[in-house]
């Protein structure tokens, strides 16, 4: 791993020169709109980059984006990677190896996600401050690279817990309804049953979806501080449960996502 890091990160500093970015972003589904707000400089196809997956999502750019974000130097995938396109979970989470390579301080995340929670509505936000992983594979299996992090990386903080508190008060502020819960991640690429959500949401989890965890997984084992949100984009309610499409998942992100994106950039301004 060490050597395809290197090569990453080196092929990556030749095309954007000095450019050291302090803050990383993973987009998720349906929410590369942020990426109009950056005041880019340097623009790199995942498919042109060494060692680097490629999205196989028709809906995901797959581009990696440097650029100026709230006054900050940030870089952006443009386009995330799940488990279910057939990929393991230390490729997966290879982009946020590299991402600390190149310098970033801290982490952003975001998603698509389903709500479990009944209080929770189809097009709210939730800041995830803890999280239940259901995934069959681990990021950390394997060999374990002291350089990189410790063979047991402690879980008791894994998200921020100042930028949540900055988070919800932006929120408020703003008059975005914005919750605070916990996200359980399952592979996909199917969506639940109604036993599967009552499950879920009796283990304890508010939202459920395909992704985000692996990378803050590996995030923790770097020491690297993440702050994650959800759009809520279904409703997974066991007794009035719904059928409903890819289109209008992707829908109810792209409609919330204005909400999202004023809450990450305030943030990130406020760092």
């Amino acid at each position: 791993m060490h050597q395809n890091l290197q090569l990453t990160k080196d092929y990556i500093k030749r095309k954007i020169g000095d450019f050291e970015p302090e803050i990383g972003i993973i987009l998720g589904t349906g929410l590369g709109g942020l990426v109009e707000d950056i005041e880019i400089l340097h623009k790199l196809m995942y498919s042109n980059i060494p060692n680097f997956p490629i999205s196989t999502l028709e809906f995901h750019s797959g581009k990696l984006i440097f650029g100026i974000l709230s006054g900050k130097r940030v870089v952006a995938m443009q386009g995330r990677l799940h488990y279910y396109e057939g990929y393991d979970m230390k490729q997966i989470t290879f982009p946020v190896r590299v991402m600390k390579l190149l310098g970033i301080q801290k982490l952003f995340v975001s998603n698509a996600s389903g709500a479990l929670n009944p209080a929770y509505k189809k097009g709210d936000l939730m800041i995830i401050d803890d999280h239940i992983n259901m995934q069959t594979d681990n990021p950390l299996r394997g060999r374990n690279s002291d350089e990189l992090g410790p063979r047991f990386p402690d879980m008791s903080e894994p998200y921020n817990r100042e930028m949540i508190a900055r988070g919800m008060g932006i929120a408020k502020k703003n008059n975005i309804t914005c919750h605070q819960g916990v996200y359980v991640s399952v592979n996909g690429p199917n969506l639940e049953t109604r036993a599967e959500y009552r499950f879920l949401r009796n283990i304890g989890a508010d939202a459920v979806g395909m992704s985000t965890v692996p990378e803050v997984i590996v995030a923790n084992h770097m020491s690297l501080p993440v702050f994650a949100i959800s759009v809520l984009t279904d409703e997974g309610f066991p007794d009035t449960l719904q059928a409903v499409s890819l289109e209008e998942i992707i829908k109810t992100a792209v409609e919330a996502e204005p909400k999202m994106t004023k809450i990450l950039k305030d943030l990130i301004l406020e760092l």
